[in-house]
């Protein structure tokens, strides 16, 4: 555990540094005076769409890299390795059968958004270009995590688009370029990234296209088409999952008011953070694991994330939901975000859930039973997809969280119950308990002392005394050995 600790506290301090900055990003498209929410909300719906997009594009081969690398690292030399030729080769193919299919719906997207979400049906070209640039990364993505190598792509991914971002959004802020220019612009964000990432690899000298079909594709070919074919119906079954809540918003109530979901979105999101740095620095570890039938390291390493995950999780979504209220009056955001805040709440339980459960799905995926995690994604989708547009419609945009929160409960529980009964894994003991317990009992300790305050005196307050009181809880409790183990290489130093 102590390389996947490492890499994960490296990754989640540079995926912090690149969610503050898209806090400021965030922050310009709220604040009164420049975007509107309609203009704001754009920007996350071509990663929505382009999500979904991208894993038509990708005909399911990124799951295939990580599942069959360990094979093809431990049978061919660097240079005869083909298995990323072939993904690229496949994503090419993908991407011209996406374009046929979005020349299709075209007439289909005009009639449900031009009424409610214009701009939408007005750039809906620029978000294939987006989805290029997403699908290539991505695939590159997935490479350099089953070499191990998770810490520039997450860079990349968390931080460096973030960045570049704030540069588009600066040049539109003081009026150097129009919007539709930061459209076009925003449009490459990940062009770029995939380019930068393609020549880290090209440093690394892991670059390698080999066009000649290798003896482990000839021996795996079988179970590559079948597996893919199952896994890419997984795949699409779970970006619709995960992207369908703001697109039936801006269907349903405009894009308006999908901004504001966006917003609650965005700050859900920041708790995953920790969460995300393990899972892909644990990608690689755990494949490797299910070849080398090491139960005892997976159960260890599902164990370990989930407290650890649990626990970044309380740690940010108590301190936000101490402060987001003030902040939103401190920074002067637009008054229709104010309705964001109470979605925040319910999608942050959400994240907690997600979190608390540990790497799960990826334990699953990685395993000669990645079948399952196709069921799980199908079983989810069946009941958010009805549950999101009935809720949507009856409550708004706060329906949308609370299918989001019933369809993950029941996904994490089925996912849960498979580990457990299958392998006799699960990830939860009394830690898990004295977790939750010690947070609920700290947050209200210092909601009650700090409710007289107000401005930034209280931000500043809540924020100290919370994360004061709950790291020495982590300590003194012992909930993660990981903390304490972190701890004394502190001392040493």
């Amino acid at each position: 555990m102590g390389n996947i600790r490492k890499q994960a506290i490296t990754s989640s301090l540079l995926v912090y540094i690149g969610f503050f900055i898209g806090a400021v990003n965030t922050y310009l498209y709220v604040k009164d005076g420049h975007f509107t929410a309609e203009q704001f909300a754009l920007t996350r719906i071509f990663f929505d769409i382009g999500q979904n997009f991208f894993v038509f594009a990708s005909l399911g081969v990124i799951p295939i890299i990580l599942k069959f690398y360990p094979y093809y690292k431990s049978n061919l030399p660097d240079k005869q390795n083909d298995l990323l030729t072939w993904s690229l080769v496949a994503s090419c193919v993908g991407f011209l059968l996406l374009l046929i299919v979005g020349f299709l719906i075209e007439p289909l997207v005009v009639k449900k958004f031009t009424a409610k979400s214009e701009l939408i049906v007005d750039y809906y070209h620029f978000i294939f270009l987006f989805t290029l640039g997403m699908l290539f990364f991505s695939v590159l993505e997935a490479y350099a995590w089953v070499l191990q190598k998770s810490i520039v792509p997450n860079f990349l991914k968390e931080t460096g688009l973030r960045l570049l971002t704030l540069v588009f959004i600066l040049l539109y802020y003081f009026k150097y370029i129009s919007y539709h220019s930061f459209i076009v612009l925003f449009s490459c964000l990940f062009i770029v990234m995939a380019l930068v990432l393609m020549g880290y690899l090209f440093y690394l000298n892991k670059l390698h296209f080999a066009f000649k079909i290798s003896k482990v594709s000839k021996r795996f070919a079988k179970q590559i088409i079948s597996m893919q074919a199952l896994i890419f119906g997984g795949m699409i079954v779970q970006a619709l999952g995960q992207t369908m809540d703001s697109i039936f918003i801006a269907s349903i109530k405009g894009l308006g008011f999908a901004g504001v979901y966006t917003l609650a979105l965005y700050a859900a999101n920041f708790i995953q953070v920790p969460q995300r740095s393990i899972q892909s620095i644990s990608t690689g570890i755990i494949s490797q694991a299910w070849k080398d039938k090491n139960f005892a390291e997976i159960q260890r390493i599902y164990q370990r994330s989930s407290i650890n995950m649990l626990l970044a999780g309380f740690f940010i979504f108590g301190n936000l939901l101490l402060n987001i209220s003030t902040l939103f009056n401190l920074l002067h955001v637009q008054e229709a975000y104010d309705a964001a805040i109470n979605i925040f709440i319910i999608l942050g339980i959400v994240r907690i859930i997600d979190g608390g459960t540990g790497i799960s799905g990826t334990i699953i995926a990685t395993s000669n039973f990645w079948k399952f995690d196709f069921f799980c994604g199908v079983v989810m989708l069946a009941i958010r997809l009805p549950l999101t547009y009935i809720f949507v419609k009856k409550f708004g945009m706060i329906g949308a969280a609370y299918s989001e929160l019933i369809g993950y409960s029941i996904y994490n529980f089925i996912r849960f119950e498979f580990l457990r009964r299958k392998f006799n894994m699960q990830p939860f003991n009394m830690k898990t308990v004295w977790s939750i317990c010690s947070v609920i009992c700290i947050y209200a300790v210092v909601y009650f002392i700090s409710k007289p305050l107000a401005g930034w005196t209280s931000v500043l307050v809540r924020s100290v005394g919370f994360s004061t009181f709950f790291i020495l809880a982590i300590i003194y409790l012992q909930l993660t050995p990981d903390a304490n183990q972190l701890l004394s290489k502190i001392r040493k130093r």
